[in-house]
């Protein structure tokens, strides 16, 4: 098979969609053989609306909901993590695999890596405690700071629940105020309800 020359279709006029999408497959192996391909994302349909995917080679790194502008979380990854992103869904097709099984009821728990640089300490302490609260059980925000050893780090726990990078993999929809009310979420209080009535 002939490999294309990735300008040649300069010379010919506007490239099909064909050739764009095998130059764009060139670039992606190229960028992986060569160890350039920092971040791989791609958009998934859900039940709540695109989610943008994206991951290092270390394993997903951020989820986004369509509400937090997919252009401006890419542009924040290329800031804080590397500016080598390419959409390139290979890397990622095991978890949007993963999720499509999650919305149609047949999987509880999810088992694909993790990248979670974009947290740190306490911050981190939360989201590693929330990948412990299972489907279908809630807890509350004053029972996951206690669980993290911070009893009056309530309001902090919220914040770390709000910017939780990993949204649905990590499960911060499973945390509700003490009186029960949700509380809030990235997503939406739209989308934590419905989660939340997916997993009864």
């Amino acid at each position: 098979m002939t490999e294309t020359n990735p300008l040649a279709f300069l010379a010919s006029g506007e490239p099909d969609r064909a050739t764009l999408d095998r130059l764009h497959r060139q670039l992606v192996d190229a960028a992986a053989t060569q160890r350039m391909l920092d971040v791989a994302y791609m958009t998934v349909d859900s039940p709540l609306g695109p989610l943008l995917l994206a991951a290092t080679e270390t394993g997903v790194v951020r989820l986004a909901y369509e509400s937090e502008d997919h252009d401006k979380v890419l542009q924040a990854l290329a800031v804080k993590v590397s500016p080598r992103v390419l959409y390139a869904p290979g890397r990622l097709d095991e978890a949007a695999r993963q999720l499509e099984g999650y919305f149609t009821g047949r999987r509880h728990a999810f088992d694909v890596p993790l990248d979670l640089r974009l947290s740190a300490g306490f911050r981190r302490q939360v989201l590693d405690h929330l990948r412990t609260i299972g489907y279908g059980r809630t807890e509350s925000y004053a029972g996951v700071a206690r669980a993290v050893g911070r009893d009056r780090a309530v309001r902090a726990v919220g914040s770390a629940c709000a910017t939780n990078p990993i949204p649905l993999l990590v499960p911060c929809h499973r945390v509700l105020r003490s009186d029960g009310t949700l509380g809030g979420y990235v997503g939406g209080l739209g989308a934590k309800r419905a989660l939340l009535a997916l997993e009864r």
